[in-house]
């Protein structure tokens, strides 16, 4: 398929691109900007006059729920919803039932993504067995059999420090990417809201702040000693930004991503106990959330991601704290990103760099540019276009999130994966 994109605002900060440009693609790739190369027919032309286009997005942190929770959703209908919101590669957790501990699990997943056909699909492999926190999994059969691109304990705690700094060291020597989730199982204590007024005034128990920066310093004295490479997942505190933006001073391999809600939302929207609210980690105060503005600001925060959790509709009804805990998110991603420009956060282009190609570059894959010869994975939008974020037309199947009635501007209008139309608008 020969596909030629005219009239577009090309924006590609990975390669420093932003202005009107032609784009050309041919064999799933990037063959030329502006300049229509040799024998080139192109079998569709896409008019983005208006538009921009950019990289297709990559979302470091998304539960599909395939396999094991296919009551909720599945990897045909969460890709679909993907491509909707313009992503192009998803990166799953190992929590998956069964475990992805073994390399079948991700092929499974693997191959039921290409049979979708929607978005490309990458796995994370269990760091432990069972994600128990007692043994090491094989981790470098998942990379070289599975095809795991990185390794994580997903929510699951490793409360032995010992197992902890041997997983890391067994990382290390395979020179592989660890994705952390720094939460302190024994001082989060089951609690299911910010520990404050707010959770105090409903009578929720409490996350202190405490349980994510205690788990942070524990993780970065650990990635000192043993020279990992390791990324931290959906922080939520000012603090624990404060703490790797030292670390990071100190020459430290670290990475960071912030879930897109947590730049929005506060304890305060837990209102009258909405359970569209009910996330880990929890919504953090007013103070939190402007640092992780500003660490997005500043550098410190390298990626923004979806932190996609689709619930069936009675996961939601429960009291607050018998809730399940997750936001149905990849079509709010870019609305909610391109917003933080607008707000004067940061850039357009280092917005768009935040879900595009620095998630790529922490997860080591060929994504998130538009250079000739990278991969045509493609995301077209309106970045006038105004729309309201509604229960009936979210293409997700899990319709549990907090933004419903919110109006959102920038709508994707087509995505493209390897040169190949996966979404269009109103199709």
């Amino acid at each position: 398929m020969r596909i030629h994109i005219k009239g577009g605002r090309l924006i590609d900060p990975a390669n420093g691109i932003d202005g009107q440009h032609d784009l050309y693609l041919a064999d799933g790739q990037v063959v030329a900007i502006d300049q229509t190369p040799d024998g080139f027919g192109a079998d569709q032309v896409i008019d983005a006059t208006d538009q921009f286009v950019i990289p297709g997005l990559v979302d470091l942190n998304a539960r599909l729920r395939e396999p094991g929770q296919e009551h909720k959703a599945t990897i045909a209908s969460e890709t679909r919803a993907a491509a909707a919101g313009g992503i192009t590669t998803l990166c799953v957790q190992p929590d998956t039932d069964p475990i992805i501990d073994t390399p079948a699990v991700s092929e499974l997943i693997h191959h039921r993504s290409r049979q979708a056909g929607f978005a490309r699909v990458v796995t994370l492999g269990a760091l432990t067995v069972q994600l128990q926190g007692e043994h090491l999994s094989e981790m470098e059969e998942l990379i070289r059999e599975g095809g795991c691109i990185a390794v994580s304990n997903a929510l699951n705690p490793l409360n032995n420090t010992l197992v902890y700094r041997r997983a890391l060291e067994y990382a290390a020597n395979f020179n592989l990417t660890v994705f952390i989730y720094a939460n302190d199982h024994w001082l989060s204590n089951k609690g299911c809201a910010h520990e404050g007024a707010i959770s105090t005034r409903l009578g929720l128990p409490g996350v202190p702040e405490s349980a994510e920066t205690v788990a942070v310093a524990r993780d970065l004295m650990l990635i000192e000693q043993t020279g990992v490479r390791a990324h931290f997942m959906h922080l939520s505190s000012a603090q624990s930004i404060q703490k790797i933006a030292r670390a990071r001073h100190d020459n430290l391999p670290v990475s960071i991503d912030v879930a897109a809600h947590q730049l929005y939302l506060t304890e305060m929207d837990l209102g009258d106990f909405n359970s569209a609210c009910h996330v880990i980690p929890p919504l953090r105060t007013q103070r939190d959330k402007d640092g992780l503005r500003a660490g997005l600001g500043s550098g410190t925060i390298n990626a923004i991601s979806s932190c996609h959790q689709p619930h069936d509709a009675d996961a939601k009804l429960a009291p607050f704290c018998e809730t399940e805990p997750g936001i149905s998110a990849l079509e709010t991603l870019l609305p909610l990103t391109l917003r933080l420009a607008e707000e004067k956060v940061m850039s357009l282009s280092d917005a768009l760099a935040r879900i595009t190609s620095e998630p790529a570059r922490i997860l080591g894959i060929d994504g998130g540019r538009l250079g000739i010869g990278d991969r045509a994975d493609v995301c077209i939008f309106d970045p006038q276009e105004r729309w309201t974020v509604d229960y009936n037309t979210l293409a997700s199947c899990g319709k549990n999130t907090p933004f419903l009635g919110w109006e959102m501007q920038g709508r994707v209008s087509h995505t493209l994966l390897a040169g190949q139309s996966v979404y269009q608008v109103n199709q």
